[in-house]
C-alpha cells in the first residue's frame, strides 16, 4: 500500500550529538500504538541534545496539512516530560484543542497501564501531573503564563498565534535550565490571526534564525487540487491515518483553502493585512459625493526606484475625504505624463516623496511654471500614515472601489519609519507596488490638513 512522502519537503535541522528521541519512542510504544517514520525522524531531531546535554533546538516548529497527526508528535513529548518531571505549558488557540490535548495525554498514559498521576478536567484550567512534573493546558491570550515558570512551552494552532500572545508567553521558560519552545501547525489562511508562525518560517529559511529547528510538508505555489502526486508529496500520513478516497472528497470550489489546508501551501499575501479588504471596502461610495475645496495630489516615487504613483483627495460635502488612484507608471517614462496631468487640472497643493524622483519633478513643475510642490519631512510622512490609518477606522475616508487601490491597500504590512515607533506600509503582492498607497495616503495628508483659502477683502 502506498504511503505519503516521509521527508519535509522543507527542513532546517541542527548538527547534534544525540538525541533523547529513543526514550520518547520506548515509552509511547506501550501505548500500542504505532508510530510512523516520519514521526520518529522529527522528534530525533526535535529531541536533539548538545554536547552539554542541552536541547540542540531551544525552538522547533513543524507544519503539515491537517489530520496527519502532527499533535501525535506533541503528545509524545508530553508523556516523556511527565516521565521525567518537567514542567510544561501547553497553549492552543480555542479551548477545545486544549481540551482534546488534555484527553489524548491522559488516554495516553491509560493506555500505557500508567496510573500514579493525578488530572485535573476543570475546563480551561486542565492539567495532569506526576512524578514532580506537570502538563498544563490553557487557551492562550494576551495576559496568559505571565509569572508562571516552565521547562517547555507548546504553541498548539501555531498558525493563530499572534505578537501580543508571544510577549505575555515567550518569557516563561526563561528560567528553565534547559527551555524549549515548540510550535506546531499549518499554514495560516487568511483568515488566520497570528503572524508569528509566519515570521518565524521566513526567518528559518532565511537563514536569520539561532538554535532554530523547522520542517514542513507542502506546495511552494498555487497547485492543480487533482494532482495525486502532490497530496502523496505533501500528506505522510496518507495511506494510514486517511486514504486517496478521503483527499478526493475535500476537493471544491475554493482552490486556495484546498491548497492551504491539504497540500500545506504558505500564501505570500493576505496574511493580515494591516488593513482589510472588508474595512477598505466599507469605506466604498456607491456615486461619487459632492466635492467642496480644492483638490489635491499625492506623488510617490517607488523606494526601490522603480514606479511613480499619482493619487488625488478631495474634501466632501459630508465632511469626509474622497480619495482616487490616477495612474501608477514605470520611472523609466519620465515625468511628462505627470506634469500634463498637474496642467490640466486646478490643484490646492502637490505632495511629492521619494528620493528618487522627488527634486527633478519639483524642477519640472517650476520649468512648467506649477505650484511649488510640497516635499514632506519623514516626520511629516510618518505623520500622514498614522492620519491614513485613523481614518479607515473612523470612516472619514471614501472611495469608488478602484480594483488596483483595493488589491494593495488591502494586502499590506506595516513597516518601521524612524526611530520614535513611525511606522508606513509595503506590500504584500509581489505585482503590486506600495507606491500606489503611499501616493493615496499624502494626497489624504495634504487634504486633511491644508489651512483653509481665505477670501480676499479689498475695502475702499
Amino acid at each position: 500500500m502506498r504511503i505519503g512522502n516521509q521527508d519535509p519537503t522543507e527542513k532546517l535541522y541542527l548538527n547534534h550529538a544525540e538525541s533523547r528521541y529513543n526514550e520518547a519512542i520506548e515509552l509511547y510504544a506501550k501505548t500500542g500504538r504505532t508510530i510512523q517514520e516520519w514521526q520518529i525522524n522529527l522528534l530525533k531531531h526535535i529531541m536533539a541534545i548538545n554536547d552539554d546535554g542541552l536541547w540542540t533546538h531551544t525552538k522547533f516548529g513543524w507544519a503539515l496539512p491537517r489530520r496527519n497527526g502532527k499533535n501525535e508528535i506533541v503528545a509524545i513529548i508530553e508523556l516523556w516530560a511527565l516521565e521525567h518531571g518537567l514542567m510544561v505549558l501547553h497553549t492552543a488557540h480555542r479551548t477545545t484543542t486544549t481540551r482534546m490535548a488534555w484527553e489524548r495525554l491522559a488516554e495516553f498514559l491509560d493506555m500505557s497501564g500508567i496510573d500514579d498521576y493525578d488530572s485535573l478536567r476543570a475546563i480551561g484550567r486542565e492539567n495532569i501531573a506526576r512524578n514532580g512534573g506537570r502538563v498544563e493546558f490553557r487557551t492562550r491570550s494576551s495576559k496568559g503564563g505571565l509569572g508562571e515558570g516552565y521547562d517547555l512551552l507548546i504553541i498548539d494552532e501555531a498558525q493563530e498565534y499572534t505578537t501580543d500572545q508571544e510577549s505575555a508567553l515567550k518569557y516563561v521558560v526563561t528560567d528553565s535550565k534547559n527551555p524549549q519552545t515548540l510550535f506546531c501547525g499549518t499554514p495560516p489562511t487568511p483568515l488566520s490571526s497570528g503572524t508569528v508562525f509566519l515570521n518565524l518560517r521566513a526567518k528559518v529559511l532565511r537563514g536569520e534564525t539561532e538554535n532554530t529547528g523547522w520542517a514542513e510538508w507542502g506546495v511552494d505555489k498555487v497547485s492543480d487540487p487533482n494532482d495525486r502526486e502532490l497530496w502523496y508529496l505533501t500528506n505522510p500520513s496518507l495511506g494510514t491515518l486517511f486514504t486517496e478516497r478521503s483527499v478526493a472528497d475535500e476537493i471544491g470550489e475554493d482552490k486556495i483553502d484546498f491548497n492551504i489546508q491539504r497540500l500545506g501551501l504558505w500564501l505570500q499575501y493576505n496574511q493580515k493585512s494591516a488593513i482589510s479588504k472588508t474595512e477598505w471596502s466599507e469605506l466604498k461610495v456607491d456615486k461619487i459625493p459632492e466635492f467642496t475645496g480644492g483638490l489635491f495630489v499625492g506623488i510617490k516615487y517607488g523606494n526601490d526606484g522603480a514606479n511613480v504613483a499619482v493619487s488625488v483627495a478631495v474634501k466632501t460635502k459630508d465632511g469626509r475625504v474622497f480619495v482616487d488612484a490616477r495612474d501608477c507608471q514605470t520611472i523609466r517614462n519620465g515625468n511628462a505624463w505627470i506634469i500634463s496631468f498637474l496642467s490640466s487640472i486646478e490643484t490646492q497643493a502637490v505632495v511629492v516623496d521619494g528620493a528618487s524622483g522627488q527634486s527633478i519633478l519639483a524642477s519640472e513643475m517650476k520649468d512648467a511654471r506649477l505650484r511649488p510642490p510640497i516635499l514632506p519631512t519623514v516626520k511629516e510622512v510618518i505623520s500622514a500614515n498614522s492620519a491614513f490609518e485613523q481614518a479607515v477606522y473612523k470612516k472619514s475616508i471614501c472611495h469608488a472601489g478602484q480594483p488596483s487601490l483595493t488589491e494593495v491597500i488591502s494586502n499590506c504590512d506595516k513597516r518601521p519609519i524612524g526611530s520614535s515607533g513611525g511606522f508606513g506600509y509595503r506590500s504584500q503582492l509581489e505585482d503590486y507596488d506600495i507606491a500606489l498607497m503611499d501616493s493615496a495616503i499624502l494626497a489624504h495628508w495634504a487634504c486633511i490638513t491644508a489651512k483653509p483659502v481665505l477670501k480676499q477683502k479689498i475695502k475702499y
